[in-house]
Protein backbone atom coordinates (compact mmCIF):
# COMPACT_ATOMS: atom_id res chain seq x y z
CA UNK A 1 0.00 0.00 0.00
CA UNK A 2 3.15 2.44 1.13
CA UNK A 3 4.80 1.53 -2.11
CA UNK A 4 1.03 2.30 -4.20
CA UNK A 5 0.50 5.12 -2.72
CA UNK A 6 4.54 6.53 -3.55
CA UNK A 7 4.12 5.89 -6.85
CA UNK A 8 0.65 7.78 -6.68
CA UNK A 9 2.46 11.18 -4.96
CA UNK A 10 5.13 10.87 -7.75
CA UNK A 11 2.43 10.75 -10.83
CA UNK A 12 0.78 13.57 -8.92
CA UNK A 13 3.48 15.80 -8.18
CA UNK A 14 5.14 15.48 -11.25
CA UNK A 15 3.72 18.16 -13.27
CA UNK A 16 4.53 16.56 -17.14
CA UNK A 17 3.27 13.69 -15.93
CA UNK A 18 0.28 14.23 -14.67
CA UNK A 19 -0.81 16.50 -17.05
CA UNK A 20 0.54 14.24 -20.29
CA UNK A 21 -1.93 11.76 -18.55
CA UNK A 22 -4.92 14.53 -18.40
CA UNK A 23 -4.36 15.27 -21.84
CA UNK A 24 -4.10 11.18 -23.00
CA UNK A 25 -7.55 11.02 -20.69
CA UNK A 26 -9.22 14.11 -22.65
CA UNK A 27 -8.38 12.31 -25.68
CA UNK A 28 -9.62 8.84 -24.81
CA UNK A 29 -12.89 10.60 -23.28
CA UNK A 30 -13.42 12.02 -26.78
CA UNK A 31 -12.77 8.61 -28.58
CA UNK A 32 -9.87 10.01 -30.99
CA UNK A 33 -8.01 7.75 -32.51
CA UNK A 34 -4.54 5.72 -30.86
CA UNK A 35 -1.97 8.41 -33.16
CA UNK A 36 -3.90 11.48 -31.92
CA UNK A 37 -4.00 9.97 -28.65
CA UNK A 38 -0.45 9.18 -28.24
CA UNK A 39 0.73 12.06 -30.00
CA UNK A 40 -1.33 14.56 -27.43
CA UNK A 41 0.02 13.12 -24.53
CA UNK A 42 3.72 13.09 -25.41
CA UNK A 43 3.71 16.69 -26.79
CA UNK A 44 1.57 17.98 -23.98
CA UNK A 45 4.65 15.99 -21.90
CA UNK A 46 7.52 17.27 -23.76
CA UNK A 47 5.79 20.83 -23.75
CA UNK A 48 6.03 20.68 -19.97
CA UNK A 49 9.46 19.16 -19.53
CA UNK A 50 10.36 22.37 -21.98
CA UNK A 51 8.97 24.52 -19.40
CA UNK A 52 10.86 23.14 -16.51
CA UNK A 53 13.71 23.07 -18.08
CA UNK A 54 13.36 27.01 -18.87
CA UNK A 55 12.17 27.51 -15.37
CA UNK A 56 15.40 25.79 -14.47
CA UNK A 57 17.85 28.09 -16.29
CA UNK A 58 16.12 30.86 -14.88
CA UNK A 59 16.30 29.93 -11.16
CA UNK A 60 20.46 29.03 -11.64
CA UNK A 61 20.89 32.41 -13.61
CA UNK A 62 18.98 33.95 -10.66
CA UNK A 63 20.86 32.09 -7.61
CA UNK A 64 23.83 33.59 -7.69
CA UNK A 65 21.93 37.09 -8.18
CA UNK A 66 20.78 36.41 -5.02
CA UNK A 67 23.57 35.76 -3.56
CA UNK A 68 25.30 38.84 -4.80
CA UNK A 69 22.49 40.94 -3.95
CA UNK A 70 22.93 39.89 0.14
CA UNK A 71 27.06 40.20 -0.62
CA UNK A 72 27.04 43.28 -2.02
CA UNK A 73 24.71 45.24 0.82
CA UNK A 74 25.85 42.97 3.30
CA UNK A 75 21.91 41.89 3.85
CA UNK A 76 21.12 39.34 7.00
CA UNK A 77 17.47 37.82 7.37
CA UNK A 78 14.71 35.79 6.15
CA UNK A 79 14.64 34.15 2.64
CA UNK A 80 11.13 32.78 2.01
CA UNK A 81 11.33 29.49 0.20
CA UNK A 82 9.05 26.94 -0.65
CA UNK A 83 11.05 24.56 -1.57
CA UNK A 84 13.44 24.83 1.62
CA UNK A 85 10.44 24.91 3.89
CA UNK A 86 9.06 21.81 2.20
CA UNK A 87 11.94 19.70 2.64
CA UNK A 88 12.31 20.17 6.08
CA UNK A 89 8.65 19.38 6.73
CA UNK A 90 8.25 16.64 4.68
CA UNK A 91 10.97 14.85 6.92
CA UNK A 92 8.39 15.02 9.77
CA UNK A 93 5.16 15.27 7.91
CA UNK A 94 5.37 13.29 4.56
CA UNK A 95 2.35 11.14 5.54
CA UNK A 96 0.49 13.20 6.30
CA UNK A 97 1.36 15.53 2.85
CA UNK A 98 0.80 12.61 0.74
CA UNK A 99 -2.70 12.44 1.51
CA UNK A 100 -3.96 15.36 2.18
CA UNK A 101 -2.45 15.82 -1.41
CA UNK A 102 -4.44 12.58 -3.00
CA UNK A 103 -7.79 13.56 -1.22
CA UNK A 104 -7.66 17.76 -2.08
CA UNK A 105 -7.31 16.68 -5.98
CA UNK A 106 -10.73 14.60 -5.44
CA UNK A 107 -12.14 16.93 -3.35
CA UNK A 108 -11.14 19.44 -6.25
CA UNK A 109 -13.16 17.31 -8.50
CA UNK A 110 -16.12 16.84 -6.91
CA UNK A 111 -16.45 20.46 -5.56
CA UNK A 112 -15.77 21.66 -9.48
CA UNK A 113 -18.62 19.24 -10.20
CA UNK A 114 -21.28 20.12 -7.65
CA UNK A 115 -20.43 24.09 -7.61
CA UNK A 116 -19.97 27.15 -10.44
CA UNK A 117 -16.34 27.22 -9.51
CA UNK A 118 -15.35 24.59 -12.61
CA UNK A 119 -11.82 24.73 -12.00
CA UNK A 120 -9.15 21.74 -12.12
CA UNK A 121 -5.77 22.75 -10.60
CA UNK A 122 -3.02 20.63 -12.44
CA UNK A 123 -0.13 22.25 -11.05
CA UNK A 124 1.15 19.44 -9.48
CA UNK A 125 4.33 20.69 -7.33
CA UNK A 126 2.02 23.78 -5.65
CA UNK A 127 -1.06 21.06 -5.06
CA UNK A 128 2.07 19.25 -3.06
CA UNK A 129 3.56 22.00 -1.10
CA UNK A 130 0.10 23.81 -0.06
CA UNK A 131 -0.90 20.05 1.00
CA UNK A 132 2.52 20.26 3.27
CA UNK A 133 1.59 23.26 4.40
CA UNK A 134 -1.99 22.80 5.38
CA UNK A 135 -0.94 18.81 6.80
CA UNK A 136 1.60 21.53 9.26
CA UNK A 137 -0.75 23.76 10.27
CA UNK A 138 -3.74 21.51 10.94
CA UNK A 139 -1.19 19.13 12.96
CA UNK A 140 -0.71 21.67 15.68
CA UNK A 141 -4.84 21.08 16.28
CA UNK A 142 -4.34 17.27 17.36
CA UNK A 143 -6.20 15.73 15.15
CA UNK A 144 -6.63 12.09 14.50
CA UNK A 145 -5.01 10.76 11.07
CA UNK A 146 -8.59 10.48 9.61
CA UNK A 147 -9.60 13.92 10.66
CA UNK A 148 -6.50 15.62 9.56
CA UNK A 149 -6.53 14.15 6.10
CA UNK A 150 -10.31 14.49 5.53
CA UNK A 151 -9.90 18.03 6.04
CA UNK A 152 -7.12 18.92 5.71
CA UNK A 153 -7.70 17.41 1.76
CA UNK A 154 -11.30 19.35 1.85
CA UNK A 155 -8.97 22.28 2.72
CA UNK A 156 -6.97 21.78 -0.04
CA UNK A 157 -9.57 21.22 -2.36
CA UNK A 158 -11.21 24.59 -1.58
CA UNK A 159 -7.82 26.67 -2.24
CA UNK A 160 -7.34 25.04 -5.51
CA UNK A 161 -11.05 25.89 -6.11
CA UNK A 162 -10.70 29.24 -5.21
CA UNK A 163 -7.87 30.78 -6.32
CA UNK A 164 -8.38 29.82 -10.00
CA UNK A 165 -12.12 31.48 -9.31
CA UNK A 166 -10.32 34.56 -8.08
CA UNK A 167 -8.36 35.79 -10.71
CA UNK A 168 -10.33 34.41 -13.59
CA UNK A 169 -12.00 37.88 -14.32
CA UNK A 170 -8.44 39.27 -15.30
CA UNK A 171 -7.23 35.62 -16.88
CA UNK A 172 -10.19 36.08 -19.00
CA UNK A 173 -8.90 39.49 -20.08
CA UNK A 174 -5.67 38.34 -20.62
CA UNK A 175 -6.20 34.97 -22.79
CA UNK A 176 -9.48 36.63 -24.39
CA UNK A 177 -11.77 33.49 -23.25
CA UNK A 178 -12.13 30.82 -20.59
CA UNK A 179 -10.67 28.03 -22.68
CA UNK A 180 -7.65 28.33 -19.33
CA UNK A 181 -7.09 29.31 -15.83
CA UNK A 182 -4.39 30.47 -13.86
CA UNK A 183 -3.19 27.28 -11.06
CA UNK A 184 -0.37 29.22 -9.26
CA UNK A 185 -0.10 29.93 -5.14
CA UNK A 186 0.16 33.70 -5.91
CA UNK A 187 -3.42 33.80 -7.58
CA UNK A 188 -4.34 36.36 -4.71
CA UNK A 189 -1.79 38.84 -5.57
CA UNK A 190 -2.64 38.68 -9.65
CA UNK A 191 -5.94 39.43 -8.38
CA UNK A 192 -5.19 42.12 -6.84
CA UNK A 193 -2.38 43.59 -9.24
CA UNK A 194 -5.47 43.31 -11.51
CA UNK A 195 -7.70 44.82 -9.42
CA UNK A 196 -5.04 48.08 -9.28
CA UNK A 197 -4.08 48.22 -12.67
CA UNK A 198 -8.43 48.70 -13.04
CA UNK A 199 -8.78 51.98 -11.24
CA UNK A 200 -5.20 53.52 -11.77
CA UNK A 201 -4.30 52.81 -15.42
CA UNK A 202 -5.26 52.31 -19.51
CA UNK A 203 -5.52 49.18 -20.63
CA UNK A 204 -5.54 51.10 -23.96
CA UNK A 205 -1.72 52.07 -23.01
CA UNK A 206 -0.19 48.85 -23.33
CA UNK A 207 3.40 47.26 -22.09
CA UNK A 208 3.17 45.60 -25.61
CA UNK A 209 2.75 48.74 -27.42
CA UNK A 210 5.33 50.58 -25.85
CA UNK A 211 7.12 52.95 -28.94
CA UNK A 212 10.81 53.13 -29.09
CA UNK A 213 12.61 55.71 -31.27
CA UNK A 214 13.33 54.24 -34.69
CA UNK A 215 16.85 53.49 -33.92
CA UNK A 216 15.80 51.63 -30.74
CA UNK A 217 13.02 49.69 -32.55
CA UNK A 218 14.88 46.56 -32.37
CA UNK A 219 14.16 46.56 -28.54
CA UNK A 220 10.44 45.30 -29.29
CA UNK A 221 11.67 41.91 -29.70
CA UNK A 222 11.17 40.72 -26.16
CA UNK A 223 14.07 38.60 -26.06
CA UNK A 224 16.52 41.54 -26.93
CA UNK A 225 15.09 43.53 -24.15
CA UNK A 226 15.11 41.17 -21.06
CA UNK A 227 18.62 40.38 -22.26
CA UNK A 228 19.67 44.12 -22.42
CA UNK A 229 17.97 44.97 -19.46
CA UNK A 230 19.02 41.98 -17.13
CA UNK A 231 22.68 42.71 -18.31
CA UNK A 232 22.91 46.28 -16.78
CA UNK A 233 20.60 44.71 -13.77
CA UNK A 234 23.36 42.33 -13.02
CA UNK A 235 26.29 44.40 -14.19
CA UNK A 236 25.23 47.08 -11.47
CA UNK A 237 24.54 44.42 -9.04
CA UNK A 238 28.11 42.66 -9.89
CA UNK A 239 29.94 46.12 -9.57
CA UNK A 240 28.70 46.56 -6.14
CA UNK A 241 29.39 42.92 -4.87
CA UNK A 242 32.97 43.34 -5.97
CA UNK A 243 35.23 41.24 -8.13
CA UNK A 244 37.21 39.40 -5.26
CA UNK A 245 33.67 37.35 -3.32
CA UNK A 246 32.42 36.98 -7.26
CA UNK A 247 35.61 35.29 -8.76
CA UNK A 248 36.33 33.26 -5.37
CA UNK A 249 32.84 32.24 -4.57
CA UNK A 250 30.54 32.26 -7.75
CA UNK A 251 32.23 32.22 -10.93
CA UNK A 252 34.96 29.73 -10.35
CA UNK A 253 37.55 32.07 -11.77
CA UNK A 254 35.97 33.57 -14.63
CA UNK A 255 35.70 37.48 -14.66
CA UNK A 256 33.35 38.62 -12.37
CA UNK A 257 31.56 40.87 -15.71
CA UNK A 258 31.82 38.39 -17.91
CA UNK A 259 29.84 35.95 -15.38
CA UNK A 260 27.42 38.51 -14.93
CA UNK A 261 26.54 38.85 -18.47
CA UNK A 262 26.30 35.30 -19.35
CA UNK A 263 23.77 35.07 -16.10
CA UNK A 264 22.00 37.86 -17.50
CA UNK A 265 21.63 35.95 -20.89
CA UNK A 266 21.29 32.24 -19.14
CA UNK A 267 18.15 34.74 -17.62
CA UNK A 268 16.81 35.30 -21.09
CA UNK A 269 17.14 32.08 -21.90
CA UNK A 270 15.12 30.83 -19.67
CA UNK A 271 12.39 32.84 -20.38
CA UNK A 272 12.94 31.94 -24.26
CA UNK A 273 12.54 28.68 -23.60
CA UNK A 274 9.52 28.39 -21.37
CA UNK A 275 7.71 30.74 -23.47
CA UNK A 276 8.43 27.95 -26.34
CA UNK A 277 6.70 25.39 -24.13
CA UNK A 278 4.05 27.06 -23.26
CA UNK A 279 2.83 27.43 -26.83
CA UNK A 280 3.35 23.47 -27.22
CA UNK A 281 1.02 22.60 -24.32
CA UNK A 282 -1.73 24.92 -24.96
CA UNK A 283 -2.10 23.78 -27.93
CA UNK A 284 -2.25 20.28 -26.58
CA UNK A 285 -4.10 20.51 -23.18
CA UNK A 286 -6.77 22.77 -24.12
CA UNK A 287 -8.61 20.59 -26.79
CA UNK A 288 -7.47 17.38 -24.77
CA UNK A 289 -9.05 18.83 -21.78
CA UNK A 290 -12.51 19.07 -23.81
CA UNK A 291 -13.35 15.36 -23.25
CA UNK A 292 -12.64 15.85 -20.02
CA UNK A 293 -15.38 18.79 -19.61
CA UNK A 294 -17.97 16.85 -21.00
CA UNK A 295 -17.39 13.52 -19.72
CA UNK A 296 -16.56 14.09 -16.03
CA UNK A 297 -17.16 17.77 -14.44
CA UNK A 298 -19.03 19.82 -17.25
CA UNK A 299 -17.91 22.68 -18.54
CA UNK A 300 -14.50 22.49 -16.45
CA UNK A 301 -11.37 25.04 -16.91
CA UNK A 302 -8.04 23.48 -16.14
CA UNK A 303 -5.86 25.48 -14.31
CA UNK A 304 -2.47 25.35 -14.99
CA UNK A 305 0.95 26.96 -13.68
CA UNK A 306 1.78 30.59 -14.22
CA UNK A 307 4.09 31.16 -17.12
CA UNK A 308 0.79 30.15 -19.30
CA UNK A 309 0.22 33.92 -19.55
CA UNK A 310 4.19 35.13 -20.46
CA UNK A 311 3.28 34.59 -23.96
CA UNK A 312 0.91 37.45 -24.17
CA UNK A 313 2.86 40.17 -22.64
CA UNK A 314 6.52 39.62 -22.28
CA UNK A 315 7.24 43.14 -21.92
CA UNK A 316 4.99 42.94 -19.10
CA UNK A 317 7.01 39.99 -17.83
CA UNK A 318 10.44 41.66 -17.06
CA UNK A 319 8.74 45.38 -15.58
CA UNK A 320 6.49 42.74 -13.49
CA UNK A 321 9.21 41.28 -12.33
CA UNK A 322 12.13 44.26 -11.45
CA UNK A 323 9.04 46.64 -9.87
CA UNK A 324 7.91 43.74 -7.53
CA UNK A 325 11.65 43.39 -6.76
CA UNK A 326 12.11 47.20 -5.88
CA UNK A 327 8.95 46.62 -3.64
CA UNK A 328 10.59 43.79 -1.84
CA UNK A 329 13.96 46.48 -1.37
CA UNK A 330 11.58 48.63 -0.35
CA UNK A 331 9.62 47.02 2.24
CA UNK A 332 13.13 45.35 3.30
CA UNK A 333 14.39 49.42 4.06
CA UNK A 334 10.87 49.91 5.61
CA UNK A 335 11.47 46.68 8.08
CA UNK A 336 15.15 47.73 9.02
CA UNK A 337 13.76 51.12 9.96
CA UNK A 338 11.02 50.07 12.08
CA UNK A 339 13.13 47.04 14.04
CA UNK A 340 11.07 44.24 12.11
CA UNK A 341 11.94 40.90 11.17
CA UNK A 342 13.55 41.05 8.07
CA UNK A 343 12.81 39.42 4.75
CA UNK A 344 15.41 39.42 2.42
CA UNK A 345 13.87 39.81 -1.29
CA UNK A 346 13.71 36.27 -2.93
CA UNK A 347 14.29 36.87 -6.49
CA UNK A 348 12.65 33.28 -7.87
CA UNK A 349 9.64 34.68 -6.62
CA UNK A 350 9.87 37.89 -7.27
CA UNK A 351 10.42 36.68 -10.81
CA UNK A 352 7.77 34.17 -11.04
CA UNK A 353 5.24 35.80 -9.18
CA UNK A 354 6.29 39.34 -9.70
CA UNK A 355 6.55 38.79 -13.55
CA UNK A 356 2.79 37.45 -13.70
CA UNK A 357 1.56 40.54 -11.56
CA UNK A 358 3.13 42.15 -14.61
CA UNK A 359 0.70 40.53 -17.08
CA UNK A 360 -2.24 40.74 -15.18
CA UNK A 361 -1.85 44.47 -13.86
CA UNK A 362 -1.34 45.25 -17.77
CA UNK A 363 -4.26 43.16 -19.03
CA UNK A 364 -6.03 45.77 -17.44
CA UNK A 365 -4.24 49.15 -16.66
CA UNK A 366 -1.66 48.96 -19.26
CA UNK A 367 2.21 50.45 -18.70
CA UNK A 368 0.83 51.82 -14.83
CA UNK A 369 -0.88 48.88 -13.98
CA UNK A 370 2.02 46.59 -14.47
CA UNK A 371 4.31 48.90 -12.76
CA UNK A 372 2.01 49.70 -9.73
CA UNK A 373 0.22 46.48 -9.42
CA UNK A 374 3.29 44.54 -9.08
CA UNK A 375 5.52 47.18 -6.97
CA UNK A 376 2.43 46.82 -4.38
CA UNK A 377 2.85 42.68 -5.36
CA UNK A 378 6.15 43.08 -4.24
CA UNK A 379 5.28 44.68 -0.96
CA UNK A 380 2.87 41.58 0.18
CA UNK A 381 5.17 39.04 -0.57
CA UNK A 382 7.18 40.77 1.91
CA UNK A 383 4.96 41.56 4.63
CA UNK A 384 3.11 38.92 4.44
CA UNK A 385 5.65 36.16 5.37
CA UNK A 386 6.21 37.67 8.44
CA UNK A 387 2.49 37.13 9.42
CA UNK A 388 2.57 33.75 8.52
CA UNK A 389 6.12 32.89 10.35
CA UNK A 390 4.33 33.07 13.65
CA UNK A 391 1.79 30.38 12.89
CA UNK A 392 4.99 28.15 11.20
CA UNK A 393 7.37 29.10 14.03
CA UNK A 394 5.31 27.61 17.02
CA UNK A 395 5.76 24.51 15.02
CA UNK A 396 9.31 24.74 14.48
CA UNK A 397 10.38 26.49 11.57
CA UNK A 398 11.76 29.76 13.02
CA UNK A 399 13.58 31.67 10.34
CA UNK A 400 11.81 29.86 7.12
CA UNK A 401 8.14 30.24 5.71
CA UNK A 402 6.72 30.01 3.07
CA UNK A 403 6.87 32.92 0.01
CA UNK A 404 3.84 33.21 -2.74
CA UNK A 405 0.68 34.87 -1.15
CA UNK A 406 -1.86 32.19 -1.74
CA UNK A 407 0.31 30.51 0.96
CA UNK A 408 -0.48 33.34 3.24
CA UNK A 409 -4.00 34.08 2.78
CA UNK A 410 -4.37 29.81 2.86
CA UNK A 411 -1.78 29.70 6.14
CA UNK A 412 -2.98 32.74 8.01
CA UNK A 413 -6.60 31.62 8.10
CA UNK A 414 -6.24 28.43 9.21
CA UNK A 415 -3.11 28.99 11.67
CA UNK A 416 -5.61 31.87 13.42
CA UNK A 417 -8.10 29.08 13.39
CA UNK A 418 -5.90 26.89 14.82
CA UNK A 419 -4.26 29.31 17.50
CA UNK A 420 -7.55 30.51 18.75
CA UNK A 421 -10.06 27.49 18.52
CA UNK A 422 -8.26 24.07 17.96
CA UNK A 423 -9.48 21.36 16.20
CA UNK A 424 -13.24 22.56 16.08
CA UNK A 425 -12.67 26.27 15.02
CA UNK A 426 -10.73 24.80 12.00
CA UNK A 427 -13.68 22.35 10.95
CA UNK A 428 -15.94 24.85 11.51
CA UNK A 429 -14.26 27.22 9.06
CA UNK A 430 -13.18 25.20 6.31
CA UNK A 431 -17.27 23.37 6.11
CA UNK A 432 -18.13 27.33 6.12
CA UNK A 433 -15.84 28.00 3.14
CA UNK A 434 -17.55 24.98 1.58
CA UNK A 435 -21.03 26.32 2.05
CA UNK A 436 -19.93 29.58 0.30
CA UNK A 437 -19.07 28.24 -2.68
CA UNK A 438 -22.64 25.91 -2.31
CA UNK A 439 -24.44 29.30 -1.63
CA UNK A 440 -22.76 30.97 -4.14
CA UNK A 441 -23.81 28.28 -6.51
CA UNK A 442 -27.44 28.09 -5.53
CA UNK A 443 -27.73 32.10 -5.55
CA UNK A 444 -26.12 32.13 -9.13
CA UNK A 445 -28.57 29.57 -10.32
CA UNK A 446 -31.36 31.09 -9.07
CA UNK A 447 -30.26 34.47 -10.97
CA UNK A 448 -29.83 32.23 -14.40
CA UNK A 449 -33.65 31.48 -13.68
CA UNK A 450 -35.30 34.80 -12.73
CA UNK A 451 -33.61 36.13 -16.08
CA UNK A 452 -35.53 33.30 -17.99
Amino acid sequence: MKGFLDVLVDVASTPALLVALIAVLGNVLQKKDIGATVKGGIKTFIGFLVVTAGAGVIEASLAPFGEMFQAAFKMQGVVPNNEAIVAVALTTYGTYTALIMLVGMVFNILIARITRFKYIYLTGHATLYMACMIGVILSVTKMNTVLLVLFGGLALGICNTIFPAIAQPFTRQITKNDSVALGHTGNFGYALSGLIGKYVGNKEKSTEDINFPKGLAFLRDSTVSITLTMTVVYVIVALFTGSDYITKNLSDGTNFIIFAVQKAGSFAAGVFVILAGVRLILAEIVPAFKGISEKLVPNSIPALDCPIVFPYAPNAVLIGFLTSFVGGIVSLLIMIATGMTVIIPGVVPHFFCGATAGVYGNATGGVRGAVIGSFVHGVMISFMPILLMPVMGELGFKGSTFSDTDYGVAGIFLGKLANAGGQGLVIGGIIAVLALLIVLTLLGRNQVATTK
